[in-house]
């Protein structure tokens, strides 16, 4: 695996799709925020359309990777947020799934192309928001830009304990309640709990 340093927040959509550009409207709030409260050294933000080589290229030299995508669950509650964690290093086949999304690829499947090709980051971190609109028009639904600020918050944390982590190894910013919540997130395989969660990027897409 290529040196890697810093990390890269990612957010990822298309903002002519109502709620699917819920990721580019996390990633330009991280951005704006970050003026008055700088993010910890090397972290960069970036927007995406979900093309699969833009999107490799964004993440393949960081340490960690988070990433932002509109999910649209068959019973969606709009708003709700969703976190998938894995490293990489330790859980190199859990990526699975086929499907595609209203902006390109899809997670799932640029993350399944990136490990085959040795261009993932070292770590991914992995925020679904449920959506209740994906037609064609701009703007999100109250309910998931109701969602953007505490979601924003969330990663800012999420940096700085990383930062913190420093040496101590590559699953010390992983908290406690990380590790609780993975057996209560929809979506995750059974006998979970007590593990560093999986991502399962097939669940950000439709």
């Amino acid at each position: 695996m290529t040196e890697t340093t810093g990390a890269a927040v990612i957010g990822i959509g298309n903002e002519f799709r109502r709620d699917d550009g819920v990721g580019l409207a996390v990633a330009a709030e991280v951005r704006e925020r970050a003026v008055a409260r700088p993010l910890p050294p090397g972290t960069t933000v970036h927007a995406s359309d979900g093309d699969p080589g833009r999107l490799i290229r964004l993440w393949e030299h960081a340490d960690l990777a988070v990433l932002v995508d509109a999910c649209f669950p068959p019973s969606p509650r709009p708003g709700r947020i969703h976190r998938w964690c894995r490293l990489l290093d330790f859980l190199p086949h859990a990526v699975a799934g086929t499907h595609s999304s209203t902006h390109g690829w899809g997670v799932a499947r640029t993350v399944r192309l990136a490990h085959t090709l040795g261009r993932c980051p070292r770590h991914l971190l992995v925020y679904g928001v449920e959506g209740a609109e994906r037609a064609l028009g701009t703007g999100l639904t109250p309910a998931v830009a109701a969602a953007v600020g505490p979601l924003v918050e969330r990663i800012e944390g999420d940096l700085a304990r990383y930062a913190l982590a420093g040496a101590n190894g590559p699953a010390a910013w992983v908290s406690r309640a990380d590790h609780r919540r993975a057996s209560s997130v929809p979506g995750l395989p059974a006998g979970h709990a007590g593990r560093t969660p999986v991502v399962r990027p097939d669940d950000l897409a439709p």
